[in-house]
């Protein structure tokens, strides 16, 4: 992490499993935006040739080599450990960062001194705008003071492309590791916002993105379960007992009550596959809020 002043204006962070194929419109995105930027790509031991086509075409990307994924929370947390920049533009892999965006987060930060962590506006490749930016967090209907009392409107803004303060992030001490793919968005922006600080929205920089392709191999239910797990750590760090259990009691009635109408109306579909996938999908919200032991951090 920054330890003295920083040497750059940016330090642009990467983590990659598998993408190869975006990865290399990533970087062709923003290479012609990198004045006074430092590029950090840290590889979770990807299958495909994502090291080789770094070394070989982007001989100017600080390159971190793992030789196992070590999820997203601890791989960035790596290349905080030799990033120099005045700020941390935390960026995925499957995104194409538009011309000026680099430019426009960098002059936002200048400006709005009270913010200390910034989403951008994301859109698909179609041109229609994707879910970036929350007012609320996970489950906060059913919480009572946890976080009341916090500055600004919004609640945390979508991991895939947001700028922070190096000298905030360094002195969280990076992200959460224990969060492996999910919900470390989340958790980033309400401990920065715990700190007395703002979190920011940039209309004018925009970034497309494709969106799961690290977990495209994987099972619907898979991903699923690797979002509740995260979504539990969450509540167990920033929710009371009281808080997760009313949370807890919720799904577990939307999960019954949705595979009751689940199974009374899958007979008559034609194409089973969406319905089977939500029948699995409020199964495993029964396991996990059924067996899992509510530990509050």
């Amino acid at each position: 992490m920054l330890k003295t002043y920083p040497l750059y204006d940016l330090s642009i962070i990467i983590v990659n499993y598998g993408t190869v194929e975006c990865l290399v419109r990533c970087l062709d995105s923003i290479y012609p935006q990198v004045t006074n930027c430092q590029v950090i790509v840290v590889d979770n031991a990807s299958c495909d040739n994502s090291q080789d086509m770094i070394k070989s075409n982007f001989p100017w990307v600080n390159l971190i080599a793992n030789d196992q994924n070590l999820g997203f929370a601890k791989a960035n947390n790596q290349a905080l450990e030799i990033s120099k920049g005045k700020y941390v533009y935390f960026l995925n892999p499957d995104t194409e960062v538009k011309p000026g965006t680099i430019q426009s987060i960098v002059k936002f930060m200048d400006y709005h001194q009270d913010v200390g962590l910034a989403g951008t506006r994301i859109i698909s490749p179609d041109g229609s705008p994707q879910s970036s930016v929350e007012k609320r967090y996970p489950g906060e209907n059913h919480t009572k003071e946890e976080v009341k009392g916090l500055k600004g409107d919004i609640a945390w803004v979508l991991g895939a492309s947001m700028i922070v303060r190096s000298s905030i992030i360094e002195n969280l001490k990076g992200f959460d590791e224990r969060f492996f793919l999910y919900g470390e968005d989340q958790d980033l922006c309400l401990r920065i916002r715990k700190l007395g600080w703002i979190v920011g929205y940039i209309q004018g920089a925009v970034v497309t993105h494709l969106g799961g392709q690290s977990e495209r191999d994987n099972l619907p239910v898979e991903v699923w379960g690797k979002k509740f797990e995260a979504e539990l750590l969450f509540y167990e760090k920033h929710y009371t007992k009281k808080s997760i259990l009313a949370i807890r009691r919720a799904n577990l009635v939307q999960a019954y009550w949705r595979i009751f109408t689940l199974k009374l109306t899958l007979p008559f579909c034609r194409d089973k596959r969406p319905g089977l996938d939500k029948l699995d999908k409020y199964r495993l919200v029964l396991k996990t809020f059924n067996t899992k032991k509510i530990v509050t951090v």
